[in-house]
């Protein structure tokens, strides 16, 4: 019996040491699932700066572009689950999963928090015909599949809102997938006639005029673009809100996971982290670990219906 009570307290010294020594090894890495300059690489760069202050650690971030985030998602997944692999997850979780290009979908990861939340949007150029959303959708109607509409590639989030607001007006469109970084310059030089993007990634072109936004494709009406109508209020309902947040592997030590969040919520909630994410039309939108979890595995469900009713789903 002594033996054992022994062994006992020996595992919990081991573990307690594990708890002290983290994340003194080494630096943490975040994988951006899209390329340097794109607003995920921006935004992932800001968490990364403010956690680092918090953990006492350097947070270094990595792209691995391609495939939805299936390229991402599958290396991060494969790392030790020790708390120094981390993944700037989002809805594409999901997306990709049920597209068929992710062999395993959200439960190969432990959430850790959801940071901040985005309105899909559907824009053109400051110089088209189309008004309104509604002005769009009347010339798909009448010439069918010969309007281009432009998405960060098959799978994507921005790809599945794209297909989710012309299925509920009722038109066919050509979609046109392109890599995240090439899908607003695909619209400024006039390669495609519209399209469905994160207003992060359209901040710059709104600001010097050269892109107009028709609605977001949300609810109600979203407090970092207050001047742009949603969909429903035009009629046609959609609510395809994208999120963004930090996960790690399945089975990565509860500690971790509990520092993590904690260097995450400081970050966000810094005055720092608020007015950059205001410049840049994000929503901070911090979500504890446990929360962010249940919001993942309710935004599955609901995800892998809409891909299903769009013809979507594999």
């Amino acid at each position: 019996m002594k033996v054992f009570v022994f062994f006992l307290a020996l595992l919990a010294f081991h573990a307690g040491a594990q708890d002290v020594s983290y994340p003194q090894k080494g630096p943490l890495e975040i994988t951006v699932l899209f390329p340097a300059g794109t607003s995920a690489d921006v935004t992932a760069r800001m968490l990364g700066d403010g956690m680092s202050k918090a953990l006492g650690q350097r947070v270094l971030v990595v792209n691995r572009p391609g495939a939805g985030g299936a390229i991402g998602y599958k290396h991060v997944a494969s790392q030790k689950p020790d708390g120094y692999s981390l993944v700037w997850n989002s809805n594409s979780i999901s997306t990709t999963y049920h597209s068929g290009q992710l062999p395993f979908d959200y439960q190969a990861f432990d959430a850790v928090a959801r940071v901040l939340v985005e309105s899909p949007v559907i824009a053109v150029r400051s110089d088209s015909r189309w008004k309104t959303l509604n002005d769009l959708i009347q010339e798909a109607k009448a010439r069918p599949k010969l309007i281009t509409v432009g998405h960060s590639g098959i799978g994507s989030h921005t790809h599945i809102s794209l297909a989710a607001l012309f299925h509920a007006a009722g038109v066919e469109v050509n979609e046109v997938p392109f890599g995240a970084a090439q899908v607003v310059p695909s619209l400024l030089g006039g390669h495609v006639d519209a399209l469905v993007q994160l207003p992060a990634a359209l901040s710059g072109p709104v600001k010097q005029g050269q892109v107009r936004l028709l609605a977001a494709l949300i609810p109600n009406r979203d407090p970092a673009l207050p001047d742009i109508p949603t969909a429903r209020e035009q009629g046609f309902d959609v609510s395809v809100e994208a999120w963004r947040g930090i996960a790690v592997p399945r089975g990565t030590p509860r500690s971790a996971v509990l520092m993590l969040e904690s260097a995450v919520r400081q970050t966000v909630e810094s005055a720092e982290f608020q007015k950059a994410s205001e410049n840049l039309g994000v929503r901070p939108a911090f979500m504890p670990a446990a929360q962010f979890s249940a919001l993942i595995a309710q935004e599955d469900a609901a995800l892998a219906r809409l891909m299903q009713m769009i013809g979507l789903k594999k």
